[in-house]
């Protein structure tokens, strides 16, 4: 009896999603130390929060990936890089960073749909959904960015804005209700 639950195309979509969600913890870990460099602690705090949310994401579709009976992959990820010149960059990176992931999960969601695997289709909504409010996060930042001065902005702007970072909220309710680790 076949008890995998996945096709072996889902399962090597997945796969290559948890990659690219350990690469976009690694970049968010080198957006922190860029920031930490740059006395810019309000938003290395923020960086190393949100690369821990991507290796949330990047569990939370290993488990799932298990429990349909499929294999897990883990492949190598490719440096992050290169460290912004400024905040405006910084915020770019992240913005751009998302929308990958962002068309990513789309395919996923496609691929399930077209294979009509309800289950998977129904697991990725919650990546739709936390998809939707990165997006929306790094271009309020980069918005806050681009009003503080954008890559011109003086030293007094730029310590105000890594205060508003740093008081950035960043619960992560979408991914803590799926699949929740034990």
């Amino acid at each position: 009896m076949n008890t995998v639950r996945i096709s072996k195309k889902l399962e090597k979509a997945l796969n290559a999603q948890v990659t690219l969600e350990a690469y976009s913890a690694q970049m968010y870990l080198m957006l922190a130390c860029w920031a930490d460099e740059n006395q810019l602690d309000g938003v290395k705090n923020f960086m190393m929060k949100h690369s821990q949310e991507e290796r949330i994401h990047m569990a939370k579709i290993i488990e799932y990936i298990q429990e349909r009976g499929g294999t897990v992959s883990i492949d190598a990820i490719n440096k992050p890089g290169p460290k912004p010149n400024s905040v405006i960059e910084c915020f770019e990176s992240v913005l751009n960073q998302e929308i990958e992931n962002t068309t990513a999960i789309y395919k996923i969601v496609k691929m399930s749909m077209d294979e009509e695997d309800w289950a998977t289709w129904n697991f990725m909504q919650w990546l739709v959904a936390e998809q939707r409010e990165e997006e929306k996060l790094a271009l309020d930042l980069l918005d806050k960015a681009k009003l503080a001065g954008g890559s011109s902005m003086s030293d007094t702007a730029k310590f105000e804005l890594n205060k508003v970072i740093g008081n950035t909220g960043q619960e992560f309710p979408i991914a803590d209700d799926v699949n929740p680790l034990e």
